[in-house]
């Protein structure tokens, strides 16, 4: 409010009927007239006011007797049995299908447990004003599956260590003064809880789960059944791991607000319940193989790698394949179980990389690129394989895989560059006597500029400070900006990498991100079609997307800008940062880009985003000759130990062929003179 100089001055309009009832209140917004006030900090604040807007209005559509976070719950259910009924056993249907029967009490409490972070709670501490009988609640739960409480005896012994958890460190220590003396009575709570279990499991102490529950009195979980199919209904609403039921909340709040797209279902994602479960197993053992590289478990490691090769079987890298005739690199793959596996392994190649297991490692390489035939990850694997095959002293069949990878359609952006400089260096007489034909293009020189600054620090392996020019502390970005600014030509700038290329594509390109195409948009909860890193993306809506960067490329690129930008500011959409970049910015740098290159850059994105949306230059400077020309540059800036990536060196030398001015700024030290 302070920051937008916003004031607010509210009343109620009438009491309501029920306790649960919408409040109806009238609320007068005013915009404090500021000298420091300009026209981005209007545009913002009119969009906060935009969404204050949108969830009162969509607070009436709520039942009064229902709490949103209950009728959100019970839209995905009704939403995923709708859409998905077809992955659900007749009984688990039923059980779904139950909830919307249970008491309003049950709903929410069910609802809220749900939600918190468990697994066990003692019922003593459950209170929630909106639920107005907690333990006939219970009963009813408990009587319909959904729940499981302490006084199930196969539960309680299970569970015995989670329960002694909901214990405080007073009551721990009660129940081990009437222990032997060599019981631990400290104050850390997890030793004390150790030492409980360890005379509980050695038969000394059989009275202990009684001696818990005597303190916490009933304790209550979600069961296990009705987690699971929560889980599973949460997965196919959101289709990610990322996303749950608080994403309600936030829309409901007006803190996110998604674009307006049509969900237009044709087909199915997952065609039957085997699928999902293949499915379901596969992220099972994926998050068993994450926790397994945190925790360093080689064992675990090992194990999982073996199960996800076994399971990466040919019929279903073919039934993975059996698509991409027809939609090539369709984000369908990324749903299948083989896909899953095929991560597990990828993280299972890296891992026995770094214990220079290669042969392991070049074994796994093969039996990826031998399934996947048609991916975009093929450019990655070939490129390891190369590498790995060059540690074992094998650079002739490692020159061969590079060469093979450079005939691949599916080897883009850095790793085809990485590989056509491999072939390059491994390709030497005697090996090979004839030059490749991309050797001129690779070997062009990119313009390099010096920059000298005072160090704050030279140790190895930490990120390079400086002093900036007032004095403060800078990295080499800034540094460079700085020298840009001044003694380097005037130039205006920021530093955004990849960021301001995607918030101007995620502009630009608008309209087309969120048309009408089958199957792309699956729930309103989405920042981007699904099929936005593939292939098909380009492919399926290839008219639009040349119609809309012909206006770009005859300079309608600013117009565009401002139009997207005011309908649409605030909304999520996936590269574009509200926060980061002002329209001003934006405009300033579309402007001196100029129209054929900004084309150029869009058509690249729009047909392989997933590839090229990282690794852009770090820098973009500008600077205008006139209110309406100017000139744009994209700068990579490397402080005094790093170098080029790959992906850093194909972007530079896809820009160069856009049309671009590109460079390098090497940031070093000034040199130490010594007075004599």
């Amino acid at each position: 409010m302070e920051k937008y100089s916003l004031s607010f001055e509210g009343f109620v309009i009438s009491a309501p009927k029920h306790s649960l009832d919408v409040v109806q209140i009238k609320i007068t917004y005013h915009k404090i007239e500021s000298d420091n006030e300009n026209d981005d900090d209007i545009e913002v604040s009119t969009c906060l006011w935009k969404r204050a807007l949108h969830v009162a209005r969509s607070a009436k559509g709520y039942p009064s007797s229902m709490i949103k976070y209950q009728c959100n719950f019970n839209l995905l259910i009704q939403e995923v049995l709708g859409n998905s009924r077809h992955l659900f056993k007749a009984d688990e249907i039923d059980f779904l299908e139950s909830f919307s029967m249970l008491s309003e009490d049950s709903q929410r409490l069910f609802v809220r447990l749900y939600m918190r972070k468990g697994p066990w709670f003692r019922l003593s501490n459950i209170s929630y004003p909106e639920v107005s009988n907690s333990r006939e609640a219970v009963r009813e739960l408990t009587d319909n599956g959904y729940i499981c409480s302490s006084e199930d005896t196969n539960e309680l012994h299970d569970a015995i260590k989670d329960i002694c958890n909901l214990l405080t460190v007073s009551e721990l220590r009660e129940i081990s003064c009437v222990l032997p003396k060599n019981c631990h009575r400290g104050s850390r709570k997890q030793k004390v809880i150790a030492s409980l279990l360890c005379f509980y499991e050695d038969g000394i102490c059989p009275f202990l789960p009684k001696m818990i529950l005597d303190r916490t009195g009933l304790c209550i979980r979600v069961a296990s059944k009705a987690e699971h199919l929560i889980w599973r209904a949460e997965r196919l609403f959101f289709l990610n791991g990322e996303q749950d039921l608080s994403a309600f909340l936030l829309v409901d709040l007006g803190i996110v607000k998604y674009p307006t797209y049509n969900c237009i279902i044709a087909e199915q994602i997952f065609s039957g319940l085997c699928d999902l479960l293949a499915y379901e197993e596969a992220i099972e053992l994926a998050q068993i193989m994450d926790q397994s590289l945190d925790e360093n478990n080689i064992e675990l490691v090992l194990r999982c790698i073996m199960i996800a090769e076994s399971r990466m079987s040919s019929s279903s890298c073919k039934a993975v394949q059996s698509i991409t005739s027809e939609l090539a690199n369709t984000f369908h793959s990324c749903f299948s179980a083989s896909w899953v596996y095929s991560k597990v392994v990828l993280l299972g190649i890296s891992f026995l990389e770094r214990e220079q297991r290669f042969n392991d490692a070049i074994n796994l390489l093969r039996r990826l690129l031998s399934c996947f035939t048609c991916d975009s990850r093929r450019g990655y694997w070939t490129l390891r394989l190369s590498i790995d095959l060059e540690h074992m002293g094998c650079p002739s069949e490692s020159l061969s895989v590079a060469e093979g990878g450079l005939l691949d359609s599916w080897v883009r952006a850095g790793s085809r560059v990485a590989l056509q400089r491999r072939v390059l260096r491994l390709g030497k007489p005697p090996r090979r006597w004839k030059i490749p034909s991309f050797s001129e293009s690779i070997k062009r020189k990119i313009t390099e500029i010096h920059v000298q600054g005072r160090p704050l620090n030279c140790e190895i392996g930490m990120k390079s400070w400086f002093y900036g020019e007032d004095g403060e502390k800078c990295g080499v970005e800034q540094l460079a900006l700085q020298y840009y600014a001044g003694e380097g030509g005037g130039w205006h700038g920021v530093h955004t990498e990849s960021g301001i290329w995607l918030t101007i594509f995620g502009l630009l390109m608008w309209d087309i991100l969120f048309s009408d195409v089958p199957d792309v948009f699956r729930s309103r909860f989405q920042n981007a079609p699904l099929d936005l890193a593939t292939d098909s993306f380009y492919i399926v809506r290839k008219n639009l997307i040349e119609s809309q960067l012909q206006k770009i490329y005859d300079g309608m690129a600013e117009e565009i800008l401002i139009t997207s930008w005011e309908s649409h500011v605030g909304t999520v959409c996936r590269g574009v940062n509200w926060d980061r970049h002002s329209l001003s910015e934006l405009r300033a740098a579309v402007t001196c880009i100029g129209g054929p290159c900004l084309a150029h850059l869009c058509r690249h994105l729009a047909q392989d985003y997933g590839s090229w949306s990282s690794g852009m230059p770090d820098l973009l400077i500008w600077r205008f000759h006139s209110e309406y020309r100017g000139e744009a540059k994209l700068v990579e800036v490397k402080g005094p130990r790093d170098r080029l990536s790959e992906q850093q060196r194909a972007w530079l030398l896809l820009l160069m062929d856009c049309g671009f001015k590109v460079e390098v700024c090497k940031v070093s030290a000034q040199p130490v003179i010594v007075s004599t």
